[in-house]
């Protein structure tokens, strides 16, 4: 498994903010699954863009930090199912807010991203 080089700083709770949510997909996961998506190939269809290796490393990172819960049923073919745990659930208010703050400054921020994109 991955062992990382530099020690997690835990002296700021900015710096555990940001080490749970770490990776690209993290809060599309969480937000899909606030929005009723459980089912870890539900999840990858509506993530499409990323691949399911990813998406089952992030979901295994999130479940590790007490943001989702997952649940296996002891039946054939396998069924997984995916929750947010009360912890998980005080994150959604903060995704909602982040949400706001980028419609919020889109006309300024897009602009940016767009001369990027053809520079």
């Amino acid at each position: 498994m991955y062992e990382k080089k530099l020690p997690v700083e835990l002296d700021c709770g900015l710096h555990l903010f940001m080490e749970v949510m770490n990776g690209k997909w993290k809060i599309s996961l969480i937000w899909s699954i606030h929005s009723g998506i459980r089912r870890p190939g539900e999840l990858h269809r509506k993530i499409s863009k990323a691949s399911r290796r990813l998406l089952d490393t992030q979901l295994n990172q999130l479940v590790e930090h007490g943001i989702v819960s997952k649940t296996s049923f002891d039946q054939k073919p396998l069924k997984v199912e995916y929750n947010l745990t009360p912890l998980g659930e005080t994150l959604i208010p903060v995704i909602e807010l982040t949400a706001k703050w980028g419609e919020d400054h889109r006309s300024v921020l897009e602009p940016l991203f767009i001369k990027e994109q053809y520079a």
